[in-house]
């Protein structure tokens, strides 16, 4: 693949954009451009590459070798650029991951956040799960988001640095008419012989499913089997009413239809929460969301652990680094 002198980065921008999407109509729609002139600027790259990128049917759309090879430069290429803007103080606005609508900790954060970087553009995102959510910060498609650190692969954490936030006190989510319904909290011994679901066959969040069986083993609770994702609120409520498993949850979690929230007990399972974003990165917002992170963790009391307060010591070891 001969080098040429000069490549523009709306050029690799494209090529990045086709080889995520593996579909020009969804690419264009993400570039806010034309099909025709995304198709143009691919073309446009392969000439001056002199080499074909990806090979084009009428059903589907593929890299090819020399595709496959170009793309992780291509990208490293974009985030240096994205980079040196925001060090210019020209940032594109920062893509913050809470998680799920509804949780307290990512959200109250982005809000100050806001607050304390009111010049820069925050938005945020919803990928429903940390591993998930890492690996598009590593492809520079978010730029950070919040979870359980210590769950990750050793080859995402690798590329990526975090800072603690919250010890959030579990919960577990339960059928109105559960025969664990009428207790103000729910001793975890009270769960023996209960099948609970935690994300189990979710591919983006294993890092909750791993954290699930360590906290059920040796007790006698059951994880859920893998079962598809029920996505929105009312297919999850049909499919709990048909199961009638509790759910594994956080204190804050949002309220659901003919359902309750109790907080987990003897002991409290203590979710770890860090603020994730890529290794190297640049951007005048990120400092405000780090702020934001560290002043409301300080101001509530979010990362003092209770003395009967249960967490891996994988997870000990991530929230007390320094």
């Amino acid at each position: 693949m001969p080098a040429p002198a000069h490549l523009e980065p709306r050029l690799l921008r494209a090529f990045v954009t086709v080889a995520e999407e593996l579909h020009f109509t969804r690419a264009a729609t993400r570039l806010y451009v034309a099909q025709q002139a995304l198709s143009r600027d691919v073309r446009r790259l392969e000439r001056e590459l002199g080499s074909e990128l990806f090979v084009r049917s009428t059903r589907q759309v593929t890299l090819t070798s020399d595709g496959e090879r170009l793309l992780p430069y291509a990208r490293a290429v974009l985030r240096a650029q994205d980079d040196l803007l925001a060090a210019a103080g020209q940032a594109r606005p920062l893509l913050v991951d809470l998680n799920s609508p509804g949780l307290e900790t990512p959200r109250r954060v982005l809000h100050r956040a806001r607050e304390l970087a009111p010049a820069h553009e925050l938005m945020a995102r919803y990928e429903s799960g940390l591993t998930w959510a890492a690996g598009e910060v590593l492809a520079g498609r978010l730029d950070a988001s919040f979870g359980r650190f210590a769950g990750l692969a050793p080859a995402l954490r690798a590329g990526l640095d975090q800072q603690p936030v919250r010890y959030e006190p579990m919960a577990v989510v339960l059928p109105e008419d559960h025969r664990l319904a009428a207790l103000a909290e729910v001793p975890l011994a009270e769960l023996a012989g209960e099948t609970v679901y935690a994300g189990a066959g979710n591919p983006r969040t294993p890092e909750w499913t791993d954290f699930a069986r360590l906290l059920f083993d040796g007790r006698g609770i059951a994880l859920a089997p893998p079962a598809p994702l029920a996505v929105g609120e009312e297919e999850f409520q049909r499919v709990m009413a048909v199961t009638r498993h509790p759910v594994l949850a956080v204190v804050d979690f949002p309220p659901m239809p003919s359902t309750v929230l109790r907080p987990l007990v003897e002991p409290v399972p203590l979710s770890p929460v860090s603020l994730v974003w890529r290794k190297g990165m640049v951007h005048p917002a990120l400092d405000g969301l780090r702020r934001a992170a560290a002043d409301l963790a300080a101001e509530e009391g979010w990362l003092r652990r209770p003395t009967d307060g249960w967490l891996p010591d994988a997870d000990t070891a991530v929230m007390t680094a320094s």
